[in-house]
């Protein structure tokens, strides 16, 4: 009996074991080839230059996709829901202009709690607008998020007349500079606790899961009792409130709002997710993966700007990179 007891015991042990490592991998699901891209490129700039490996580059990368990486966690459940969000960019620029209208002396003046609040509410509501255009008037992501890129940019424009707002609180502007620790500025700190936080979201939680149901068939996921239509507008409006989040951290960044702030920041969003190894058919994907394609992007930048590369060439670069992630993840799918 007392030999049966611990067979049993021991049995169970491994089983926690394996449910544990089987739970640790979905967080890094279908991110191996993306890893040992990252490695190599990483390997292959330490060896072209002589300051890439350095404490404060790699710190001055972590700084640079900071503002990636939290639109991306976003565009991450979009995309997971089989969906696309073509307005981010947009709805940054918006919401940064909204706060800084509403913060700034030169303007409304009520104080920047106010205005980072505003900007967020306004960015929460212009994704749920794109999630409504396509739950309810049946339009397809693409169109839906394409008008709102419009709306958006134009509503950013008319706050000041075209004009950028200069000058913020001190203590706004040191979220993005000063490093705790030595090493972790409370914005890249911010962008590690939001990437957490949705890991075990959809790892751990029914409604994450939900979200990968979805993305694989919205009729069975239907006929399973998931709400997929609150769903999906719910996962518009997240991805529109870490959009106004990420233009209030670039505020930060650059003590400074201006209307065109975000232009083309939606192909850079969806390229890390995808590079990350989700589908644009939806359905895969992981905040471990993503995270490792905001890495790719910020490693692969920075080392061709250390090369002295041509932007114009930077821009070649990063399209071949988009086009055979996309192609990868063709690949895998016909052979699956």
């Amino acid at each position: 009996m007392a030999v049966s007891n611990g067979a049993s015991e021991l049995k169970a042990g491994t089983n926690a074991q394996a449910a544990a490592g089987a739970k640790l991998s979905a967080l890094f699901a279908g991110t191996m080839g993306p890893l040992i891209g990252l490695v190599l490129l990483c390997l292959a700039l330490s060896l072209t230059t002589d300051t890439f490996l350095t404490v404060r580059n790699i710190l001055n990368v972590l700084d640079q996709v900071t503002v990636l990486g939290i639109m991306a966690i976003g565009m991450t459940l979009v995309i997971l829901i089989g969906g696309i969000d073509l307005s981010v960019g947009s709805v940054l620029a918006l919401a940064a202009m909204v706060m800084g209208f509403v913060a700034h002396p030169d303007h409304l003046n009520l104080g920047m709690p106010a205005g980072i609040v505003t900007a967020l509410v306004v960015a929460g509501l212009c994704g749920l607008v794109s999630g409504l255009l396509v739950t309810v008037t049946k339009l397809p992501p693409f169109i839906a998020t394409l008008a709102m890129m419009s709306v958006a940019r134009g509503l950013a424009n008319m706050i000041t007349d075209g004009s950028q707002i200069i000058g913020f609180p001190d203590w706004f502007t040191s979220l993005s500079i000063i490093r705790h620790f030595g090493f972790l500025s409370v914005t890249v700190g911010l962008m590690i606790v939001l990437a957490i936080i949705f890991a075990i979201f959809l790892n751990y939680r029914a409604t994450g899961r939900s979200l990968y149901a979805i993305g694989g068939s919205a009729e069975v996921a239907r006929l399973s009792g998931i709400p997929v239509k609150s769903l999906t507008n719910w996962v518009y409006a997240v991805c529109g409130v870490l959009a106004g989040l990420a233009g209030i951290v670039l505020a930060a960044r650059l003590d400074s709002v201006q209307p065109s702030s975000g232009f083309g920041y939606e192909l850079d969003t969806i390229a890390a997710v995808v590079i990350g190894g989700a589908s644009l058919s939806g359905g895969v994907g992981s905040i471990g993966g993503t995270a490792i394609g905001v890495l790719i992007i910020g490693v692969l930048r920075n080392g061709l700007n250390l090369l002295g590369v041509s932007p114009f060439i930077q821009q070649v670069v990063i399209g071949v990179v988009i086009a055979l992630a996309v192609a990868t993840d063709t690949w895998r799918r016909r052979a699956q």
